[in-house]
């Protein structure tokens, strides 16, 4: 008894589809710059910059090396600079991270699509193999009955 293969409905749906990523949002010059920014500042080589700068400033500033001596302890200027980063950075970091997070939560719901479908495929092939059993079975049961 012949059977007909039928694929299910997500497998060709995925080989149309392709992963989704984050390129593939659209974004303009401004998302792409957010983005960018986003993912280069939330590198530890940008930590080490800042505490480098913060640091340096501070050593600079204490020993009166050239211009850093018009700004002495508390560092007032420095404090200002640091403050004025921050407040640039958190708008552009915050774009950055809604773009991102678009583009993950598409690749969840592909995520999500594949395994729900690995699942039904999961559940024919334990059918299957139910099925396989019991014909099994009784093809044991016919040869025996044929022996005897």
């Amino acid at each position: 008894m012949p059977t007909i293969h039928v694929s299910h409905p997500r497998i060709e749906e995925r080989a149309k589809e392709r992963p989704h990523l984050t390129k593939h949002e659209h974004l303009g010059f401004n998302g792409r710059l957010a983005v960018f920014i986003t993912t280069k500042f939330g590198t530890i080589e940008t930590f080490y910059v800042l505490v480098i700068w913060m640091f340096g400033w501070m050593i600079l500033a204490t020993a009166k090396v050239g211009i850093f001596r018009k700004d002495p302890y508390p560092f007032n200027f420095l404090l200002v600079l640091s403050n004025l980063v921050q407040l640039f950075a958190l708008p552009i970091l915050a774009v950055g991270q809604q773009v991102l997070s678009r583009a993950s939560d598409k690749q969840a719901e592909q995520t999500f699509k594949d395994a729900e479908a690995i699942l039904k495929l999961q559940d024919e092939v334990h059918r299957l193999i139910k099925i396989n059993g019991v014909l099994t079975q009784e093809i044991h049961t016919m040869i025996k009955g044929q022996k005897e």
